[in-house]
């Protein structure tokens, strides 16, 4: 649970190895001597991870296996991890990018990155959910994108999967108003990420850090959806009317 003074206290991050999760961590954690647990699929990626925690102060970093694909798992994952302690914040940051080309030569490339950026994560995005409920406390914190609140032509694929993410976890959030928990739905543009690495910049690019410190920020705000940069809440509010005909035919 916070401190007295509302700090954050103990952080799971689900996508232990994004750099995004990382650097939330370490944000909210700052140099007291909180915990942290990393959760994803490549034990390497994991353990670098951690140690970048400790460097910066963390006391308690922990490392475990979870795969977002393996929905079956989810509800045993929780259990097993949030059962013997609470979670101030849980930073679902499990995700692919994929390849928007692959994926119209190959459908079943575009369903592996719907399955592991909607179904999985709706799936444990849901359970995590019911586990806040039970502590009474706790918050939810989803990466959406920029890139699902108007699905464009480079990359619908990716897209529609951070499309239904949002959907849901706006109406996650919104069932969860009265219980202690909460969902915060993050929609950042381009990140300079490990993931976005050798891809060209969008407009408004920003880093794992400003997202990070953004997050920090809403948590204290008590925001239910927050922008990276701030300026994209106001460019997407005109992209979201902009006529289709026209839409297609921008350069974004």
């Amino acid at each position: 649970m916070r401190d007295a003074l509302g700090a954050v206290q103990s952080v799971l991050v689900l996508g232990g190895s994004s750099d995004i999760g990382v650097a939330t961590a370490r944000r909210l954690l700052g140099s007291r001597a909180g915990s942290v647990v990393l959760a994803g699929r490549r034990p390497d990626a994991l353990a670098a991870a951690a140690d970048a925690l400790r460097r910066s102060g963390a006391g308690d970093v922990e490392t475990v296996a979870f795969d977002a694909d393996d929905t079956a798992s989810h509800g045993a994952f929780v259990e097993r991890i949030c059962g013997v302690r609470d979670f101030d914040v849980v930073v679902l940051a499990a995700g692919v990018l994929g390849d928007q080309d692959a994926a119209e030569q190959d459908p079943e490339v575009a369903v592996d990155v719907l399955r592991t950026n909607l179904l999985g994560c709706a799936s444990i995005a849901l359970h995590v959910a019911r586990r806040l409920r039970t502590q009474g406390h706790g918050t939810l914190v989803v990466l959406s994108s920029v890139a699902g609140e108007r699905v464009r032509r480079s990359n619908f694929v990716y897209g529609a999967s951070k499309a239904g993410l949002d959907g849901l976890a706006l109406g996650l959030g919104d069932s969860l108003v009265g219980s202690g928990a909460s969902v915060m739905v993050v929609r950042p543009g381009f990140v300079h990420t490990k993931m976005t690495a050798g891809r060209p910049p969008g407009p408004l690019a920003t880093t794992a850090e400003a997202v990070a410190e953004a997050i920090d920020d809403g948590l204290r705000r008590n925001r239910e959806i927050v922008w990276v940069p701030g300026l994209l809440r106001y460019v997407m509010a005109v992209l979201r009317h902009v006529p289709r005909p026209i839409f297609r035919r921008l350069p974004i």
